[in-house]
């Protein structure tokens, strides 16, 4: 005949309560973690915060100089809307090419194909990307591809943003 578990079986002790050995192996085994962790990252991390996250002041060469033969050619003000209907967000943006002084005029006379393979790029692009601050740098990247494309590598040196606005 099967024997009927009774309190002392089930895990209670003479007393009528529960042992709390599980909830404090538990807890042994959560505060070790912790000082493990607290100990890894305390040893692991560098003597001296990095230069990004330093908060002395630069004091080191100047930038470089600028290129002697190197202009500066505004292509003008870009508006398009974002979005789909009703599109009442808008984008403004100013661009500016960077070339050789001899690829000035280029620069002035390819200025309509500019701004349309600016604004079919722009168009293509979702909201979310422009709300997102790490985006910018890949715009400018996408924008000087296309600058590139247009004007050839020799002329077109890059793109800068003089003006940006998202409304």
């Amino acid at each position: 005949m099967a024997k009927k578990p009774d309190a002392k079986d089930a895990g209670e002790t003479e007393g009528g309560k529960k042992s709390g050995g599980a909830l404090a192996g538990l807890l042994i085994v959560a505060a070790a973690s912790l000082v493990s962790s607290f100990g890894l990252f305390y040893l692991l991390s560098p003597s001296e915060p990095p230069a990004a996250l330093a908060c002395a002041p630069v004091t080191g060469a100047p930038p470089p100089p600028l290129a002697r033969d190197q202009t500066y050619v505004e292509v003008g003000e870009v508006l398009i809307t974002i979005g789909s209907s009703p599109a009442t967000r808008y984008l403004k943006l100013n661009i500016t090419v960077i070339t050789g002084k001899d690829g000035a005029p280029r620069v002035r006379q390819a200025q309509p194909m500019l701004v349309d393979a600016f604004n079919t790029y722009l168009r293509s692009i979702e909201l979310a990307d422009l709300e997102d601050p790490g985006f910018y740098p890949h715009l400018r990247e996408q924008l000087a591809r296309r600058s590139e494309l247009v004007l050839g590598a020799a002329v077109s040196n890059g793109v800068l943003i003089t003006e940006f606005l998202l409304r």
